[in-house]
């Protein structure tokens, strides 16, 4: 996180014709993914999955590109960070969603739409913390040490729940209130009605499942959003660069659901790797805070200097690093076991 109160880019520095016209292109993108994918109703085969998982991944490393050359070498690093943070903790959502789908047993050719609509309702959501957390930075600058605090903590917890156990998609997942009060005060039908959010039975409106189930992983999404965003400011302070590798994150996930399928359990480590970067990053936001220091209370309000300076070239180098142990440790600790005395049958 370099020159994030002085030298750095604002949120004017991008122009509004920039910001529509990358909200457009983001927009037709999903309209894309809806009319390639979810028209049809349909379960995409391993093939298809991995060749749009890798076109969105492509295409986010062109856009990365276009920022190194447009714009310029640091808010390119600064894309690829928090490019590769975001998807690395879009890939644990997955496990949150697997088990929604199974709670509601959605049929596998209609969990495109729920999936699609679900991340659309993510995106917008973000947009708006985003929005929030820029407002909350150019006024106050404890801020982040708030945010700094809150991850140390959700990298505790997540490394609590790592050794406790590993991951699993056969939980139940237990309704958040707000799903609850919706499926106590309207009505919804017992079985799913192809794809549709809405039936008309005897001239009354009536919700479906899939409607429970898009409000459910919106809502879910949410709850994320409290962790991700905080990560992303704390490798850069350009809301642009935070709303661009949120949207490039969010795109593809509908595909890279289908193409990890029975993989994630074989994730063990990630949860353990999740909470290394979130505490790096909130290492790196307190130490950024504490720089930036007009807290009172500390210091007499002045910054305190001399202390260790993280760049975001080295914080790209380390994320992706244990991204890469953790995700090899992971699969070398679920394979399956041949032992080197048996022998094949004849």
């Amino acid at each position: 996180m370099e020159n994030l109160t002085t030298g750095g880019l604002s949120a004017g520095a991008v122009p509004n014709v920039v910001w529509f016209a990358t909200i457009a292109g983001f927009a037709a993108l999903f309209v894309f993914d809806f009319f390639t994918h979810v028209r049809k109703p349909h379960a995409p085969s391993f093939k298809e999955a991995g060749f749009w998982s890798v076109f969105y991944i492509v295409l986010a490393c062109a856009f990365g590109g276009g920022v190194f050359y447009f714009w310029d070498h640091t808010h390119g690093v600064e894309f690829f960070a928090g490019f590769i943070t975001e998807k690395s903790l879009s890939v644990d959502n997955l496990f949150v969603f697997v088990i929604i789908m199974k709670s509601f047993q959605v049929p596998v050719q209609f969990q495109q739409k729920a999936l699609l609509i679900g991340i659309v309702l993510a995106l917008i959501m973000r947009g708006i913390f985003i929005a929030l957390g820029a407002a909350a930075i150019e006024q106050f600058s404890w801020v982040f040490y708030i945010f700094g605090i809150f991850l140390l903590w959700t990298a505790y917890k997540l490394a609590v729940e790592s050794f406790a156990g590993p991951s699993t998609t056969e939980e139940e997942y237990e309704p958040n209130p707000v799903v609850k009060w919706f499926q106590n005060h309207f009505p919804v039908t017992d079985d799913f009605e192809g794809n549709a959010l809405t039936v008309k039975h005897d001239g009354r409106r009536l919700f479906t499942p899939m409607f429970v189930v898009i409000l459910a992983l919106g809502l879910t999404d949410i709850l994320f959003a409290f962790d991700s965003i905080p990560a992303i400011y704390g490798l850069t302070d350009a809301p642009y660069i935070v709303f661009t590798a949120n949207a490039f994150a969010l795109l593809g996930l509908l595909q890279l659901y289908f193409l990890l399928g029975g993989l994630l359990d074989r994730l063990v480590y990630l949860g353990l790797g999740l909470a290394l970067i979130l505490g790096f990053i909130g290492v790196k936001l307190v130490l950024h805070a504490l720089e930036q220091n007009t807290l009172p209370f500390l210091n007499d309000g002045q910054p305190i200097e001399g202390l260790p300076h993280i760049s975001t070239t080295f914080s790209l180098i380390v994320i992706v690093a244990i991204l890469v142990v953790t995700t090899i440790a992971s699969l070398l600790k679920s394979r399956p076991f041949s032992s080197p005395f048996q022998r094949r049958e004849r």
